[in-house]
């Protein structure tokens, strides 16, 4: 516990980052990203991890010499890996061919190994049973993102945005938006909204193939759906730390926007970003857009949820995105046009 603590205090909070859009400001609506590429293992996750190696301990589930084993996609394991590295536990991740090379070697890089399956709905019953086999614990972050963080406050990703937020145009943001792989981001931000009584909606931007959207329309637990293409978020199957109660909006997302607005907020920002970003930047516009022709404005926030050096090799590489989604230049152009700012333009892309 003090290990982690200490490594909490040494660790800044991650910036908020005002998009350069004269275009929507003008029509009185602001866009923001609360950059999570900043935490020492680079995404989003690192908060996740951080939490969930805590819940662990004051569970007493983890011991000293105890095999830590995550079912994980990529980013949670090789913030988990950090973690286990830091209390100097083994760390197995449990994950589908295809994985980002980088993400791979991040996680040998903190210590940790990986454990390859054919398919997405294959590493629940392979991170269970390698936990088993080696009487270490299954951190399992499908069932327990959305307990393991105090959702009240307490420095969570959503008291934090809030406070950020306080000195904008509009500081109480109109919508946040978020993609969803556990779900345990939208439900710590959906219940800190309702906690503190704030007239801010929640979306979740869900990429095609994810089970999520048609889960939220009809409640139905038991559907499955092929899974995501866009690495980090949407399942294949409905996981419990999804809470379907919680969001207001779910914005479908096709795969060849998620990676035009990847390429185009690079742009823009003058860096790169993932392709999960990509998804979030299309939902913002979805409801900037609807926003505008019901003339309201206001603020949209959002996550920048990790950096795009994590995936030169794939879809940051134009012949690997033209082999798995085709050409993606008319959904770039047409997000740079719905940009609009003075950076946006093709030729300037990282």
């Amino acid at each position: 516990m003090a290990r982690i603590e200490a490594d909490f205090q040494r660790s800044a909070d991650t910036h908020l980052i005002a998009l350069p859009l004269p275009l929507w400001a003008e029509a009185g609506i602001d866009l923001y990203l609360k950059d999570e590429s900043t935490h020492p293992t680079g995404s989003l996750k690192h908060r996740l991890a951080r939490s969930l190696f805590l819940y662990a301990l004051c569970n007493g589930w983890l011991h000293e010499g105890c095999t830590v084993v995550e079912a994980s996609s990529g980013s949670t394991a090789v913030s988990e890996a950090y973690f286990a590295r830091l209390l100097g536990l083994p760390f197995i991740a449990v994950m589908p061919h295809g994985t980002s090379a980088q993400k791979i070697a991040e996680i040998g890089f903190y210590g940790g190994q990986c454990h390859f399956v054919d398919r997405a709905d294959e590493v629940y019953d392979a991170a269970r049973a390698l936990a088993q086999e080696r009487s270490g614990h299954y951190m399992d972050q499908f069932t327990y993102a959305e307990r393991a963080t105090d959702w009240r406050g307490n420095n969570n990703i959503a008291e934090s945005m809030f406070a950020q937020m306080a000195h904008e145009r509009h500081p109480v943001p109109r919508w946040v938006v978020v993609g969803a792989g556990t779900g345990g981001t939208s439900a710590t931000i959906g219940r800190y909204v309702r906690y503190r009584r704030y007239a801010t909606g929640l979306c979740v931007a869900d990429p095609v193939g994810s089970v999520f959207g048609a889960y939220h329309a009809c409640g139905d637990a038991s559907l499955k759906a092929p899974g995501s293409r866009i690495e980090g978020i949407g399942r294949p199957r409905v996981e419990p730390s999804f809470i379907r109660s919680l969001v207001d909006r779910m914005v479908e997302v096709a795969d060849v926007d998620s990676v035009a607005a990847m390429r185009s907020l690079g742009a823009l920002l003058g860096r790169r970003v993932g392709p999960s970003t990509g998804t979030n930047l299309v939902a913002m516009l979805t409801l900037a857009q609807e926003m505008r022709s019901a003339g309201q404005s206001g603020s949209i926030l959002s996550l920048l949820c990790d950096s795009g050096e994590r995936y030169l090799p794939s879809y940051q590489d134009p012949t690997w995105v033209s082999g798995r989604f085709g050409d993606c230049t008319a959904a770039e152009q047409s997000i740079l046009d719905q940009l609009g700012g003075p950076r946006a333009k093709a030729q300037d892309r990282p």
